[in-house]
């Protein structure tokens, strides 16, 4: 069955930018965001496909979910 009509809305999700302070084990990297906060993060298909390399210290946006701020997704090089 699909679940796509049921009307239910898709979490509201965050962009913020952060910088790069640590690559991480299996594609993960550690990202501060305003300063003080660090979120593990990882690469979106869009970037990864691109084969654009996400190196230490590089400014990035970074996706949040509203479910779980201590994770989120690079979406792209700032």
């Amino acid at each position: 069955m699909n679940d796509q009509g049921s009307g239910e809305a898709l979490p509201d999700v965050r962009l913020v930018e952060g910088v790069v302070v640590e690559a991480l084990p299996s594609a993960l990297y550690r990202v501060e965001l305003e300063g003080w906060r660090h979120v593990v993060a990882h690469v979106s298909g869009g970037v990864g496909r691109s084969f654009v390399r996400v190196l230490v210290g590089d400014r990035v946006v970074v996706e949040l979910s509203q479910r779980d701020l201590t994770r989120g997704r690079i979406v792209r090089k700032a």
